[in-house]
């Protein structure tokens, strides 16, 4: 059975240069797919050009309106949706967030078929594609280039100027770090991309216990993991299964870490209800010595107490000042130094799109041509073509209703 794929434009502002499946990986599909076909929507927004489509074999056109599947990265604006067909994007409405109440009404109202690239997960609810290691390699560079312009040690070119993570590390090999302790949350994705840039950097990394308790003359960096900055109230053992489940009976453990580190970047997936890993209050405390903070994570006014707001790719940092707890330029005496821009991986859009595209060709592709033997696709659907919600979304129906 043929398979039409649509490359669509993306049109949502600012521009965001990302693409599902660069020109090289549309070959792999139909090589390994020869039933598949794909149509590329004129762009000229993308990293890859037209041009780059066209000589790899592929029709390039302004209407791609004939496809079955439309394949993109951000949420498609209402007017571009077309009905009856089926769609892959980062959707962001699964967390009920009010912004795309009206684009999720127009999907069903369109009888669209909704795959959100965050709902394709394996049985057991983990994620199979994303750009996490690109949110983590952009996040810790930029990390490392706010400390650089702020205490005037180096400066290193924005992201967005370079061509991709081989010119990253190359400008990463020029730079000079001072004598500082980092901590790193999380051990996933964003995390491991994180942890890249600090081993191309040779940073040496130690273990918690020497992190807490020795001094060192070189830089050193310290993963650490949720049962390492979260304790039991009552002083028991520290239990992963209890804490997922209900978080309640736990507080913060994270001042052991920001008393002896000077720099933090947030990698770590934070869950409802969990603790902060530092307040405003916690801030404030005279021991409390992180002066810089890779926010990665983003996740606004809460377990990270300075990321007040995201920041832009065109206005990365900005200073908290801890004791009014308000906003200051990044580079103010006493200020916590915060990068939090909310979409890293639009900044190395080569690698991102690569990286995701072999993602989507080993997990996704498959499923149209196999009957979805392992429910890849069944798991991911959002809406049906009737126009409802599927029974596991089904939770968004008061969201689609206005109701919450």
């Amino acid at each position: 059975m043929s398979i039409k794929f649509a490359i669509i434009k993306e049109r949502k502002s600012p521009p965001d240069r990302r693409v599902v499946f660069s020109p090289k990986k549309c070959q792999k599909v139909i090589e390994q797919f020869p039933e598949a076909k794909i149509i590329v929507e004129s762009s000229d927004v993308r990293f890859f050009k037209d041009e780059a489509y066209k000589g790899a074999g592929f029709e390039v056109k302004n209407d791609v309106s004939e496809c079955d599947v439309m394949l993109g990265v951000k949420e498609v604006p209402i007017s571009a949706l077309i009905p009856n067909k089926k769609y892959f994007f980062f959707s962001h409405t699964i967390k009920h967030q009010p912004y795309n109440r009206g684009l999720l009404q127009a999907i069903l109202q369109k009888k669209i078929e909704l795959y959100d690239h965050e709902t394709i997960v394996k049985e057991n609810g983990a994620r199979l594609i994303g750009f996490g290691r690109y949110a983590g390699l952009v996040g810790a560079y930029n990390t490392f280039r706010a400390l650089g312009l702020r205490d005037g040690l180096f400066d290193l070119p924005k992201v967005e100027t370079l061509h991709d993570y081989a010119e990253m590390k190359q400008e990463l090999d020029k730079i000079k770090l001072p004598t500082i302790k980092i901590v790193l949350t999380g051990k996933g994705k964003v995390a491991k991309g994180a942890k890249e840039i600090l081993e191309h950097l040779k940073i040496r990394e130690v273990s918690v216990d020497n992190y807490l308790t020795k001094t060192y003359k070189n830089t050193v960096f310290c993963e650490i993991d949720i049962k390492d900055y979260n304790k039991k109230t009552d002083g028991t053992k520290f239990n992963k299964k209890e804490f997922y489940k209900d978080p309640s009976g736990y507080e913060s453990d994270f001042m052991r870490f920001a008393k002896i580190s000077d720099m933090f970047l947030a990698g770590h997936f934070y869950g409802e209800n969990a603790p902060y890993l530092f307040t405003r209050e916690d801030a404030k405390h005279p021991n409390f010595k992180i002066n810089i903070v890779g926010d990665i994570s983003c996740d606004i006014d809460g377990p990270v107490a300075c990321t007040i707001r995201p920041s832009t790719i065109a206005e990365p940092f900005y200073g908290y000042d801890p004791i009014t707890e308000k906003e200051v330029a990044y580079n103010t005496k006493g200020a916590i130094t915060v990068m939090a821009v909310d979409n890293l991986p639009c900044e190395l859009p080569k690698d991102a799109s690569e990286g995701f595209g072999r993602m989507f060709l080993n997990q996704v592709i498959p499923a149209f041509f196999n009957g979805d033997k392992d429910g890849i696709l069944q798991r991911a659907k959002i809406t049906t073509s009737e126009g409802k919600l599927t029974q596991r979304f089904s939770y968004l129906q008061d969201y689609v209703d206005g109701k919450d």
